[in-house]
């Protein structure tokens, strides 16, 4: 079975800073690196590192053909990705406090220049039952969504970031359903959702609006909550000393859609999840800090 996985590529510039910077702060920064990432690409990356036959489909500019070599090196097929001489690469300006928190600024570039003639000619290419991975970091995704679900295919949608963009998609259509707690209030706030609500009720909401979908809503370090109609539960995390929390949500949902691929029940594959994000926060960057399948089992134990 196969992932195709259309979204963002991203250049990402990380700062090491004392605090984020405040309006109308000049901060110095103790570091900077340049990452590859996108939420695209971290998904991808995850689902390849997860063991999955993972494609991903997308937009560069001319300055990202280095994305393509990570990508390629990690397993992910980028024969779909698009390679545009008329926009540069979406990028991300990420500042990384001493706490290990982050806050991200974003330049979407080739990730907002895909065409639907780009999404007819990739989707010819996957079949019924496939799994398609979306975020909101690129254009076209109302388009992207009907199509691929007239094809028959599973959609999982990562709503992030969450802005109203987001409700012009089918989201009656969406079967799985990743997100965090800033993200599920977002849904929900057209239904009048006070705030104050606990992470149970928010899944349980999210569940009553979208029945067709599985729920899986990520609470930081108090884990993540899965919900289906029919039954609900909560992983907890694995506390670790976080370096840097920038890829810990898409390795999540790359590890937990690699579970739902394989068969394995729902609380497997959460706590497969749970571990994986674990080992990424210990780690600097996005993509680079994503583990191998082998380094969660072994964790595991």
């Amino acid at each position: 079975m196969r992932v195709l996985c259309f979204g963002s590529l991203n250049i990402d510039y990380t700062y090491r800073v004392d605090h984020f910077v405040r309006k109308g702060e000049t901060l110095s920064s103790q570091s900077l690196q340049v990452f590859s990432g996108g939420k695209g690409l971290n998904q991808s990356i995850a689902l390849a590192k997860a063991g999955v036959s993972t494609y991903l489909a997308g937009a560069v500019g001319e300055d990202g053909n280095f994305l393509l070599d990570i990508l390629g090196k990690a397993g992910v097929d980028t024969s779909c990705v698009q390679i545009r001489s008329d926009v540069r690469t979406g990028n991300a300006i990420i500042q990384n406090d001493k706490e290990g928190d982050n806050c991200i600024l974003l330049y979407g570039g080739a990730n907002q220049a895909i065409t639907r003639e780009q999404i007819d000619e990739v989707l010819e290419k996957f079949h019924e039952g496939e799994f398609l991975v979306l975020q909101n970091e690129i254009n076209e995704l109302p388009y992207l969504t009907r199509k691929a679900h007239e094809r028959g295919m599973k959609i999982v949608l990562n709503p992030s970031p969450m802005d109203e963009k987001i409700f012009d998609i089918p989201l009656e259509l969406v079967d799985y359903f990743l997100l965090n707690e800033t993200e599920a209030f977002g849904l929900l706030k057209k239904d009048g959702h006070p705030e104050g609500r606990t992470m149970e009720e928010l899944a349980s909401d999210l569940s009553s609006k979208f029945p067709q979908g599985v729920i899986v809503l990520t609470i930081g370090s108090d884990g993540a909550i899965f919900a289906n109609g029919e039954k609900q539960f909560c992983q907890p995390s694995f506390p670790v000393k976080a370096v840097d929390t920038t890829a810990a949500g898409d390795t999540f949902s790359g590890y937990f859609i690699a579970g739902m691929l394989e068969g394995m029940r729902p609380e497997k594959a959460m706590e497969m999840a749970a571990k994986a994000a674990s080992i990424a926060v210990t780690r600097p960057g996005a993509a680079p800090s994503i583990p191998e399948r082998r380094e969660v089992e072994e964790a595991l134990g």
